[in-house]
């Protein structure tokens, strides 16, 4: 677990006392490629660290398949609306390749609030940078072209180019694989 502890560490700047209360609150889970962590519709009770492995975000609409994110070690996987609303999950979570994820159901997520100090602080800002990652995202999406979200996603995801295929991240950017192709092979990247 000492992925999951520097996490900790990292994100919520607890001391290690602290650290080792919220750990124990996690289980190893495995999980083999294929495996779904989660299907839409379904009510999410687990908020995951990826130790290792990948994860898949998408939904089917119309039926045709939208990737939203994928999920590698050293990040947390839940869908937050479903575990934190209760509501059904709109997003199916399935493992691109086997998967080790440290995992806390939801009784034990809330069980935090009274073993750290000052946790629910440290929530708040862990969940408002997730947010701005998010909103970066979107404005990403919306202000750039095709060619500039590839561009600046490959600089900073270039690993996950030989591990995910590439239909997947063409989705996940808001393209066809096809549009995704001619970009790559115009070299402009």
């Amino acid at each position: 677990m000492d992925d999951l502890h520097e996490f900790l560490r990292l994100y919520f700047r607890i001391g290690e006392k602290d650290i080792e209360a919220v750990s124990s609150l996690f289980s190893q889970e495995t999980l083999k490629k294929n495996d779904f962590f989660l299907l839409q519709g379904k009510v999410c009770d687990k908020f995951s660290f990826v130790k290792d492995g990948a994860l898949r975000l998408f939904s089917v609409v119309d039926g045709k398949e939208i990737t939203q994110w994928i999920t590698l070690p050293g990040y947390f996987i839940t869908e937050l609306d479903s575990f934190t609303f209760g509501s059904r999950a709109r997003w199916n979570v399935q493992c691109l390749k086997d998967t080790t994820l440290y995992t806390i159901t939801k009784e034990d997520y809330l069980i935090m609030n009274q073993l750290v100090e000052g946790w629910l602080a440290l929530e708040k800002e862990f969940i408002v940078h997730c947010f701005t990652t998010m909103e970066n995202r979107i404005f990403q999406f919306l202000s750039q072209t095709a060619h500039e979200r590839y561009a600046c996603f490959f600089e900073n995801n270039k690993e996950l180019f030989n591990q995910i295929p590439l239909h997947y991240i063409a989705s996940m950017l808001g393209m066809s694989a096809e549009t995704l192709s001619r970009i790559r092979g115009n070299g402009k990247s």
